[in-house]
């Protein structure tokens, strides 16, 4: 097969490989499309013509436009329906004081400020070579530099602060040390009315200035906190506890029928036993947010999700910013068009899940189902905004490729072959295969099968080469 049709009424087709009238990923016209009607793709349209197209001619940014415009209104009209329910799988995981699952037993040593990064990656290192050996169910210790923490304000340091208060509290982390330097804005005591309860055998605080030699203070609270976290091992726990993250970058035009579908049959099996799937990248949900609204479970999710479209579009307008300025030049490079084809591509990876919650920048996923997370776009902004959620693993769906990594297991999944194999140190699964045939939902369950694993231990790549970082959404003043 060389072109693919999605949806019935489509008026283009994708390209299935190179070689053929336009490359592989991007549209062609399967019949003469007049300037000012709508290109069809999804069944949705994702613009309009603004020139005569002719079947067979490309269709891509030189002939097409975005239909999409500022804040709109809308009606809740629920069509959705509920997923079949299955039996519950098992994986290995840790299981903490709290009840909430760890899939990784690591320590993690958590800055309030970027004053100390340096340092905090020092103790990590001396701690790998001078600790790690002795206790062996610790799998790991690791630091997210990060440039903030002072000279913050308002919705900023607050940003600050809840993303690390998410990090102290991941349930992958077995032990936290949380280091400050001592005349921050975010200092440690500040911090502490943010975490509000702690235990105190789990977490412990360092502050750099208030001690002779931080490396010496540093690395006997790590013993500690490493003997601590060393009484964990892994046990049998039930699939309801998983909660994965979903996000996709440098995407292109098979993100939205290999990589992003395939997300979404795992998200839908996860979900159909009780587990918890998280879509975010708010930005890219635009033009296709109706999809979303149509699967809220009640008008109060309805509502929410509304005003974290309109809140989201708002933001733009703010900065002066168009709402529809995206996609990438990556995107369209590989056969992206206008937001809206991005988006419904995007969309995909929540599969057919109903959307029981809608929550805000740096709060936790609390109910089962389909929840809906304010971050935007960006790929390492949303990815730490998945992990502060609570998600134990993020599912990174790519046709570009890139070797980032958050601090939990990313799964890089590559929506093209030729991406799976040429970049095989970044890139942890062949989403490529539906696209040569594989029939989608044998592919789900394949898939499903390998997510299990990760979550009782098998690595994903960046946490093979030890790509771990944060990102942290900013939208003010820098002091």
């Amino acid at each position: 097969m060389d072109y693919l049709k999605i949806h019935k009424d489509d008026n283009v087709h994708v390209a299935l490989r190179d070689g053929l009238a336009v490359p592989a990923g991007h549209k062609q016209a399967i019949c003469d499309i007049r300037k000012g009607e709508n290109v069809i793709k999804y069944g949705f349209p994702i613009g309009h013509a603004i020139k005569d197209i002719k079947m067979g001619e490309h269709v891509h940014t030189h002939n097409v436009k975005t239909n999409l415009s500022d804040i709109l209104k809308y009606e809740y009209t629920p069509n959705y329906r509920e997923l079949i329910k299955r039996e519950p799988d098992t994986f290995m995981g840790y299981v903490r004081k709290d009840s909430s699952v760890g899939v990784r037993n690591e320590v993690w040593v958590i800055n309030t400020v970027f004053c100390v990064n340096g340092v905090a990656q020092k103790l990590c290192d001396m701690a790998k070579k001078e600790l790690l050996h002795k206790y062996p169910n610790v799998e790991g210790v690791h630091t997210f530099a990060h440039p903030y923490g002072c000279s913050q304000m308002g919705q900023d340091q607050l940003n600050t602060q809840l993303s690390l208060k998410g990090l102290v509290e991941h349930p992958n982390a077995g032990a936290v040390l949380v280091l400050g330097l001592g005349c921050e804005n975010n200092r440690i005591d500040v911090f502490k009315e943010i975490l509000g309860s702690w235990d105190e055998d789990r977490v412990k605080f360092l502050e750099a200035q208030s001690v002779e030699d931080e490396y010496e203070a540093g690395l006997e609270l790590l013993d500690q906190l490493m003997a601590y976290a060393n009484g964990f091992t892994r046990e049998r726990v039930f699939a309801d506890k998983l909660k994965i993250g979903l996000k996709c970058g440098g995407s292109d035009g098979f993100s939205g029928i290999t990589g992003n579908p395939l997300a979404g049959k795992a998200c839908d099996i996860l979900v159909s036993q009780g587990g918890t799937a998280v879509l975010t990248e708010v930005p890219e949900m635009f033009g296709a947010e109706r999809m979303l609204m149509d699967r809220c479970v009640s008008r109060e999710v309805f509502d929410k999700t509304v005003k974290l479209i309109n809140d989201f579009k708002q933001y733009f307008l703010d900065h002066g910013q168009v709402v529809y300025e995206n996609p990438s030049p990556g995107n369209k490079d590989g056969g992206l068009t206008t937001l809206e084809d991005k988006s419904l591509g995007c969309t995909q990876k929540g599969g057919l899940s109903p959307v029981t919650d809608v929550i805000g920048y740096g709060e936790k996923a609390q109910k089962p189902g389909l929840t809906l997370l304010s971050a935007p776009g960006n790929d390492m902004v949303a990815s730490t905004a998945l992990t502060v959620a609570g998600c134990q693993i993020i599912l990174f769906t790519t046709g570009r490729g890139t070797p980032m990594g958050a601090p939990v297991p990313t799964v890089k999944i590559a929506t093209n072959t030729a991406l799976f194999e040429r970049k095989n140190k970044w890139m942890d699964y062949d989403a490529g295969v539906i696209a040569k045939g594989l029939e989608s939902d044998r592919a789900g369950e394949d898939f499903y099968k390998y997510i299990m694993a990760v979550a009782s231990g098998r690595l994903t790549k960046n946490e093979e080469y030890d790509f771990r970082e944060i990102g942290i959404f900013k939208n003010g003043v820098t002091l």
